[in-house]
């Protein structure tokens, strides 16, 4: 598991700057009443050893598939189910 930490750090560190789109381990999560899957894109702010941070970053969810999330969001390593360089996040694609 460490081996996997450690690959994904130098992977996503070489990615700063640059846009991903990242599902996390939960089925769905609550925002402010408004219950959503858990898809994120946004700009890879900063990569540490354990966690991603992205800003700006958005949430995609049914009812707002473009919403921009205030503040930073930083992810553990261990929550991120699947990411990916290849979806731009103004990208439209059916959440249901």
């Amino acid at each position: 598991m460490e081996q996997t930490k450690d690959n994904l750090y130098e992977e996503l560190r070489k990615q700063l700057g640059e846009e991903i789109l990242v599902i996390t381990r939960a089925v769905q999560l609550n925002l402010l009443g408004q219950v959503f899957r858990p898809i994120f894109a946004g700009t890879i702010a900063d990569v540490q050893q354990g966690h991603l941070t992205l800003s700006p970053v958005i949430i995609k969810m049914v009812n707002a598939p473009f919403y921009n999330f205030p503040f930073p969001l930083s992810i553990p390593f261990e929550q991120i189910v699947s990411y990916s360089m290849e979806v731009p996040s103004d990208e439209v694609f059916p959440l249901s």
